[in-house]
């Protein structure tokens, strides 16, 4: 019986095409980290690069900075890569199939090539000549009446959909205490109706099961924890007038 290796799909490359601002530039990279893409290519940045803005805006995602590859032409960024996806509405003049973010991952997940997916400048987006490199039109579907993306958001949008495909780890979970056994919780409630007696809360007298059942149902609601319950009592304690020990 003969086993298949399996056909490992490298990362699609990110490429910022005349990119205006430092500060993009790190927060693009900060998306890019976020959904486990590292390589970023930089087409001609205006203002140069190493930009000494990008590094704050990246917020950790020095790797990816330091990693990143200055080209003076979309073409030469994307020469090594075999499907180029430019992010835009659709171009007059330029007749290229168009995809949505999600369809787009599912294609780069089939691999085996690389890819590649090409964001404009800040200001005007990709030009006609940037996206006839390309083989596919990327576009998100967006408010028509408000199509206003950064450049981060774009990408991350992308790195989003790419991402679902892979075994990214999830957040750590933090731990939840188990509810409190229904002894504590009746304790806090004859607490709770003592204090509401004395203090005349009941009132008038033929409401008073009516009351007590509401406020059952409401403190029996939430799952208290243990610690929870003896937060509450505490608070009760202190406000029928239990002074704390010094």
């Amino acid at each position: 019986m003969t086993v298949l290796n399996p056909v490992i799909v490298p990362n699609p490359v990110v490429v910022l095409v005349r990119p205006q601002l430092g500060e993009n530039i790190g927060k693009a990279a900060r998306a890019m980290l976020n959904f486990g893409l590292t390589e970023m290519r930089l087409v001609t940045p205006r203002d140069g690069w190493p930009n000494p803005q990008a590094g704050p805006a990246a917020s950790g995602a020095d790797v990816v900075l330091e990693q990143a590859r200055v080209f003076d032409s979309v073409a030469d960024a994307v020469a090594d890569c075999a499907h180029v996806y430019a992010t835009t509405v659709r171009k007059r003049g330029v007749t290229k199939p168009v995809m949505t973010p999600e369809a787009a991952a599912r294609a780069i997940h089939a691999g085996p090539e690389r890819s590649a997916i090409l964001f404009g400048p800040e200001r005007s987006g990709l030009e006609t000549d940037d996206v006839a490199l390309a083989r596919t039109i990327l576009t998100v579907p967006i408010n028509p009446e408000f199509g206003s993306l950064n450049l981060a958001q774009a990408v991350i949008l992308v790195a989003y959909e790419w991402s679902k495909g892979r075994d990214l780890a999830s957040p750590p979970l933090t731990d939840i205490d188990p509810p409190a056994p229904h002894e504590e919780l009746e304790g806090m409630i004859g607490q709770l109706d003592t204090l509401l007696e004395t203090t005349g809360f009941f009132f008038p007298p033929d409401r008073t099961p009516a009351t007590k059942r509401t406020l059952r149902t409401l403190l029996t609601k939430p799952g208290w924890s243990s610690q929870e319950v003896r937060t509450l009592r505490g608070v009760l304690s202190a406000l029928g007038g239990a002074k704390r020990p010094r």
